[in-house]
């Protein structure tokens, strides 16, 4: 209930590349130490003070809250995946595609190719929301 409440309180930001990194992996973790971070990033791997400044930033911007345990602390996300995810989307169809998703449907199929198949998902898709 209570990161619902944030949520209506809060301006979502846009985060970047090294913030979206972390945050896929407290979303897929759901709560996790910095050294659980650091561990499930890809190599290179950043060094610890690296990923735990992020993760400060991450708590400042409202994306991250955390438990503490003496000195180390144990974060979670407290803005929701499909939340953010929502936000993304809003943005790209507006900064890139006018606001319109016909706009954006058009450029997959023209640019990406896509097959009949994807083509007869999208088409139900749609059939299921007209009902």
């Amino acid at each position: 209930m209570a990161v619902n409440l944030i949520l209506l309180t809060m301006e979502i930001r846009q985060l970047t590349r090294a913030e979206e990194e972390v945050m896929l992996i407290l979303w897929d973790k759901s709560k996790a130490f910095v050294r659980d971070i650091l561990d499930a990033m890809p190599e290179p791997k950043p060094a610890y003070n690296t990923v735990s400044t992020i993760i400060r930033i991450l708590e400042k911007k409202g994306f991250v809250g955390y438990n503490a345990y003496g000195k180390t602390h144990e974060y979670f996300p407290v803005v929701a995946k499909e939340e953010y995810r929502k936000f993304e989307m809003e943005q790209l169809i507006g900064n890139y595609f006018e606001n319109s998703l016909s706009e954006l449907v058009s450029f997959f199929v023209k640019d990406k190719k896509v097959d009949a198949r994807e083509l007869d998902e999208i088409m139900q898709i749609i059939a299921r929301q007209k009902k």
